[in-house]
């Protein structure tokens, strides 16, 4: 079990509190890992394991625990056994009807510290903002970034070099189950064509009450083949006209948000870095994980280019940036990115294979007179830093400690 140093840096200070901890993130990323790290920590402090309940929603046997009833009726009753502080972990917690009253009074009764976990965006909208609000702290979970990736990638080969790694990096992606069945290719491919049609079916179809599965599949289809590409509502509804197939730009709208809302789908807006405010179309989506797409859509090596920004933007995602795309004039700058009022600009591409794409990649900054770090990234070997703008090997650039 990997140790996500990240993640835990980010939770432990709340550790012990009684904020409730909320963790998120497309399915199977790793949420219920998170639990079990918790735990471990919580157990080296000297916490007894008698002091956890701990509760699985997907598994049947605790079918007769999903609605807030049952289920506060049943934690109070464990807990009554419990000597000090009891320590609840939910995991999967959507699928408790009504769960945020439940929580929320359980918070109230009893000593404890909650943790939940859940695979939809909407946890912590409507209801559980009214019963929660100021109470709890979120941290969305990813998959496995390119440096965790090595780690595990290297248990199958040691002599594995970083550029082999991320060669099958490009492919396999990030999810971390594929570790136990050591990346080979097939059956990777094969986990995570069932992990997307699980994603769709559970978190998509069923929760949003979907009837035209063949609509949202066309959707999800052309999403997966322009990730990275700015296109608008409308663009798709001519598209589909094209196909002869009628549909309106609101549920488009609405089934592109369903797929946010699943986490399979990270919808990036335009900022108008000029004018400076957000523009109100043509936003770009990026996929939770690009082994997902060469699983389900294919061509990830074909389609590089996006590939390299989607491995960057979910990277940027990892170290807690808040991240646009950037407009000056008639270009475009990858990402812009902010933590807590620090800059960081990032460009993205495959080669500088020639003067002209050296020009276009770090001309696209000559409008920026501000002096926060602005970065190149892409395949080449070769260090072609120029004029304050730092180039980096996309792999020397996933796997540094700090950018600055």
């Amino acid at each position: 079990m990997i140790k996500r140093e990240t993640y835990m840096e980010r939770i432990r200070p709340f550790i012990g509190s009684d904020l409730i901890k909320v963790m998120t993130g497309i399915r199977r990323a790793g949420k219920s890992v998170m639990l079990e790290l918790i735990q471990a920590e919580l157990l080296e402090s000297g916490v007894s394991s008698n002091q956890f309940i701990t509760i699985n929603f997907e598994d049947m046997r605790y079918a007769n625990l999903l609605n807030a009833a049952d289920l506060h009726t049943e934690i109070l009753r464990r807990a009554d056994t419990i000597q000090g502080k009891a320590y609840l972990f939910f995991d999967e917690i959507q699928e408790v009807q009504g769960w945020e009253k439940c929580v929320n009074s359980l918070r109230v009764a009893l000593d404890c510290d909650i943790y939940i976990t859940g695979s939809n965006a909407k946890l912590l909208s409507g209801e559980l903002a009214t019963y929660l609000g100021g109470r709890y702290v979120e941290f969305v979970i990813y998959p496995f970034s390119f440096a965790e990736f090595i780690n595990l990638y290297r248990e199958t080969d040691a002599s594995v070099s970083v550029q082999q790694s991320f060669q099958r990096y490009l492919l396999a992606g990030g999810m971390p189950y594929l570790s136990n069945i050591h990346f080979a290719a097939e059956p990777s491919r094969q986990y995570l064509f069932d992990l997307f049609n699980s994603v769709q079916l559970k978190d998509i179809v069923k929760r949003n009450g979907i009837r035209d599965v063949d609509l949202l599949e066309r959707i999800i289809a052309y999403v997966m083949a322009n990730i990275g590409t700015t296109f608008s509502a409308s663009s798709l509804v001519k598209f589909f006209k094209s196909e002869r197939r009628s549909v309106s730009v609101d549920t488009v709208l609405n089934y592109i948000k369903y797929c946010c809302d699943a986490y399979l789908f990270y919808q990036v807006k335009r900022e108008d870095l000029q004018g400076k405010q957000i523009l109100a179309t043509n936003e770009k989506y990026y996929i939770a994980d690009h082994g997902i797409r060469e699983a389900v859509y294919g061509g990830n090596l074909q389609s590089i280019n996006l590939i390299l920004e989607n491995i960057v933007y979910l990277e940027l995602l990892r170290r807690g940036y808040t991240v646009t795309v950037g407009k000056v004039g008639d270009r475009e700058i990858d990402f812009v990115c902010d933590k807590q009022g620090e800059r960081l600009y990032v460009q993205v591409a495959y080669l500088l294979a020639d003067e002209n794409t050296i020009k276009r990649e770090f001309g696209v900054y000559d409008a920026i007179k501000d002096n926060f770090p602005k970065y190149v990234v892409t395949m080449d070997e070769l260090d072609m830093s120029r004029n304050g703008i730092k180039h980096r090997n996309i792999r020397d650039f996933l796997t540094a400690e700090s950018w600055d």
